[in-house]
């Protein structure tokens, strides 16, 4: 059967069309990636971009696949694009959606009440929930006998234990849903699932640290494969700088930019979110390979800053843990930006983790000596085959 994943962003779609055995048990290697592209620049006047490529990576005819000024249009082309094809009719179609709250801790075919219930989240996570939400409303439409799996971001660290989800506020407000969720869960999810290709022989079940770090960034202490803490909350504005968001404050700043600065509320949290991080800490990109080939100084203390916060936050999941024996780079940043992971595990050495500098530069799997106490690694993330799993686990489910 064929699967489709959509991650829709503020401007941007990304899409896979993968292939899954209608046999269980299912693996995340059973799965076969057909074609995978994205739609950039949505938004943006004369930026629009798409490219579509094959498992390989090799560039595909795009054929009906064009540019779009909207969402809608990128989806509709997209829609139209697969439609033509005569491999087959799309069995599901799973979607990125950040926040679940509460009430969604694992992947569900969404109806019309749930997409009202997702709606009401979309104040905590204002740049991705309704960009998630919106590509469901409108393929609910076009194909109303096709599953539409919303795939939650923030649904791997619901078993967290409740100490690491809790604020230090009055319990009514805690009993309100008022609690750290933790995001990046399908990145998460996924290393977890993969750790025995790369980790030595029973080394998943140890103590392990996760930095997923793009545009987005925080950490994931695992401990047998589950979420113990993270670096997120509430919102996904918490913990590690980002590319243009905040990461933590004093809450007392948010009021004082409130209060005396004159602020409105709607100002900080554009502030927080699109302003801030590397690109407000550096005034020229939130993109960490510009700041990388750029001999300004506030690039290079914008970077520091960047490495620094992450070394402090392992810091505080190694506390959570109770120690750390594995330390794993993952994301955009943390795959392919060598000088960030050698800056953060320079200041991580105190841990007994040590780089091999030469497997750091090659990007090796492993990038640290047989003798460091701590290992560290590179292993890719993969959130869109995480979703077509789920999606294929929920099709074998309902035909069982």
């Amino acid at each position: 059967m064929q699967i489709m994943v959509i991650n829709s962003g503020s401007s941007s779609i990304k899409f896979g069309l993968y292939l899954a055995p209608n046999e269980a048990p299912l693996t995340l290697d059973a799965l076969t990636l057909k074609v995978e592209g994205h739609f950039s620049g949505i938004g943006s006047r004369g930026r629009e971009a798409v490219r579509l490529n094959d498992a390989q990576g090799e560039a595909l005819s795009l054929g009906g696949l064009a540019p779009s000024a909207t969402h809608e249009e990128a989806l509709s082309s997209l829609m139209a694009w697969l439609e033509a094809d005569e491999n087959g009719s799309i069995a599901a179609i799973g979607h990125r959606v950040v926040h679940g709250g509460r009430d969604y801790q694992a992947p569900i075919k969404v109806a019309a009440e749930q997409l009202d219930a997702l709606s009401e989240l979309n104040s905590l996570a204002p740049l991705h929930q309704p960009h998630g939400l919106a590509p469901i409303k409108q393929l609910v439409q076009r194909y109303p006998d096709v599953a539409q799996i919303a795939c939650f971001d923030t649904a791997f660290h619901a078993e967290q234990p409740s100490v690491a989800r809790h604020f230090a506020l009055p319990r009514e407000l805690t009993q309100k849903g008022l609690i750290r969720y933790g995001f990046h869960g399908l990145s998460y999810d996924y290393i977890s699932r993969v750790l025995d290709s790369y980790l030595p022989e029973e080394a998943s079940k140890q103590r392990i640290i996760v930095a997923h770090l793009g545009n987005g960034a925080s950490l994931c202490a695992l401990q047998n494969r589950r979420s113990v803490a993270s670096t997120m909350g509430f919102t996904a504005l918490e913990g590690l700088p980002m590319g243009t968001r905040s990461g933590s404050v004093d809450p007392g700043l948010v009021l004082h930019l409130i209060q005396r600065e004159g602020m409105s509320p709607e100002e900080v949290e554009t502030m927080l979110y699109k302003r801030s991080g590397l690109l407000g800490v550096s005034d020229i990109s939130g993109d960490v390979r510009e700041l990388l080939e750029s001999d300004a100084p506030e690039a290079e203390e914008a970077l520091s800053l960047y490495a620094y916060r992450i070394a402090r936050e392992i810091g505080s999941l190694a506390a959570a843990l109770g120690g750390l024996d594995q330390l794993i780079f993952t994301a955009g940043v943390g795959e392919n930006a060598a000088y960030i992971r050698e800056q953060v595990v320079k200041q991580c050495a105190w841990l007994g983790v040590a780089l091999d500098s030469s497997a750091n530069a090659l990007h090796a799997a492993r990038i640290s000596p047989a003798c460091s106490k701590v290992g560290a690694w590179i292993i890719p993330t993969d959130e869109a085959r995480m979703m077509a799993w789920y999606c294929a686990q929920f099709m074998h489910q309902r035909s069982a």
